[in-house]
């Protein structure tokens, strides 16, 4: 068996009321009540685990796989609560949905303020043939520059670069 997650937990202000957004924009089923958690089974073996806190909420991402159909559903869902969507983790494409990979992605915000996407092919499963290849994929991490920073020097190629085969600008 490989390694996979099997929960994480997710602070929330009201956990019943944040399990329960996730579950209705999702189509999931109601969330259980297990000690201190109100847990979302995102998937056979995956959970995430709201608990209520009373500090402060240090926003974090979360991003669901999911099939055209289920795109479709979820994506009609956040329009008919009119909840801000993006085509960008960094929302600056307010409104819009993007295209990387070949598949469709949104970001949304859940009522704690993490960052919520959904998306219909994984990160860098378009590679580089697709008219649109996701703009985290195509940087390929030098083993020489991580050397140098665990010694607070930049490695021998720092700023590690693009392969030109995989560089959205290469023909430029």
């Amino acid at each position: 068996m490989g390694i996979r997650l099997n929960h994480t937990i997710v602070a929330a202000r009201d956990k019943d009321t944040a399990a329960l957004f996730l579950t209705e924009i999702l189509g999931l089923p109601a969330p259980s009540l297990v000690g201190p958690f109100a847990v979302v089974q995102v998937s056979e073996d995956t959970s995430l685990d709201y608990m209520d806190t009373d500090g402060e909420i240090t926003s974090q991402h979360y991003a669901f796989l999911v099939n055209e159909n289920e795109f479709d559903a979820i994506f009609a869902r956040i329009r008919d609560r009119r909840l801000a969507y993006w085509a960008d983790p960094g929302r600056h494409e307010r409104d819009e949905i993007n295209a990387w990979d070949g598949g469709r992605g949104v970001y949304f915000d859940d009522l704690n303020g993490h960052l919520l996407e959904i998306i219909t092919r994984p990160y860098g499963s378009g590679g580089t043939t697709t008219s649109q290849p996701h703009p985290l994929f195509a940087r390929i991490l030098d083993p020489e520059d991580h050397e140098g920073r665990r010694a607070g020097q930049q490695g021998k190629k720092a700023g590690a670069s693009l392969a030109t085969a995989e560089r959205p600008d290469a023909d430029e």
